[in-house]
């Protein structure tokens, strides 16, 4: 099988930028009571998380923004990289956006903001610090020969 074509590490930096504030408007407003509104916000990252994880990161509506309307201000990027840790980390945010939701709608107190804090906290590492908890599970995986890498 052969390698993907590279992308834009800042495009998914991107992505994790807007996914952090999405996922802390959850997290206030399941915190100030508006429960309703915080499970339609968090549904809505679910479908963005499985359309990153399912579809692939090139295919994210982030990603089309960046590539629409980012990229072309910036400088070309100094390195590129394989598209499969971050597509794995969207993978990775929809198993715990997804679990939030669904102990919800089962009625566990705190599944919404517990799931949202852990995928915010996730996020935020990637927007500000360009650390991908998710890609480092992927290349955990690839060595230990869970997941292959090509």
């Amino acid at each position: 099988m052969s390698r993907p074509d590279p992308i834009d590490p800042r495009g998914p930096r991107f992505g994790a930028a807007i996914t952090s504030v999405l996922l802390l408007v959850v997290i206030v407003l399941d915190l100030v009571g508006a429960s309703l509104a915080a499970l339609l916000v968090l549904a809505a990252l679910v479908a963005l998380f499985a359309w990153g994880a399912f579809a692939g990161i090139r295919r994210h509506p982030w990603g089309l923004l960046f590539k629409r309307f980012v990229r072309p201000r910036l400088a070309p990027p100094t390195e590129l990289e394989d598209p499969r840790p971050p597509t794995f980390a969207q993978g990775v945010g929809f198993a715990v956006t997804t679990a939030g939701l669904v102990l919800a709608l089962l009625g566990v107190d705190g599944a919404v903001w517990i799931a949202a804090a852990i995928a915010f906290v996730a996020a935020f590492l990637n927007a500000a610090f360009d650390f991908c908890l998710g890609c480092r599970m992927y290349a955990l995986l690839v060595r230990a020969r869970i997941v292959r890498a090509s």
